[in-house]
């Protein structure tokens, strides 16, 4: 079974930095995404930033220009560096890896529990 954790939230003020990561473990075959997506209070859980088994990246609006997701394929790990943080991108952080466990299996989608991030002054 596939497990995702995520760290790297807190309180930062608006202006500065973070630095999420995610790690996915278990009895992995094959990672074909990591994807990270946030939910502030009130909204619905929207992807930020994705990243693929081929390094092809994607950024949602808001964000393009400010976060850039990296992945290290040696340790099944994805981190998002989140620069000039305002007050809206204020949310829980979640990580999702769609992962194989088998050999010729289809990918499976597994959440992480999510890490908070909160940007005030």
């Amino acid at each position: 079974q596939v497990q995702v954790v995520e760290s790297g939230g807190g309180l930062v003020q608006p202006g500065g930095s973070l630095r999420l990561s995610c790690t996915a473990s278990g009895n992995i075959v094959k990672i074909y995404s990591m994807d990270w997506y946030r939910q502030g209070p009130g909204n619905r859980r929207d992807r930020v930033a994705a990243i693929t088994w081929d390094d092809r990246t994607t950024y949602a609006d808001p964000v393009k220009g400010r976060f850039t997701v990296l992945r290290n394929n040696s340790k099944n790990t994805v981190y998002l560096q989140m620069n000039r943080l305002t007050p809206p991108d204020t949310a829980v952080y979640y990580c999702n890896v769609a992962a194989s466990e088998q050999i010729g299996a289809a990918p499976r989608s597994v959440w992480g529990q999510g890490t908070q991030v909160t940007v005030s002054s």
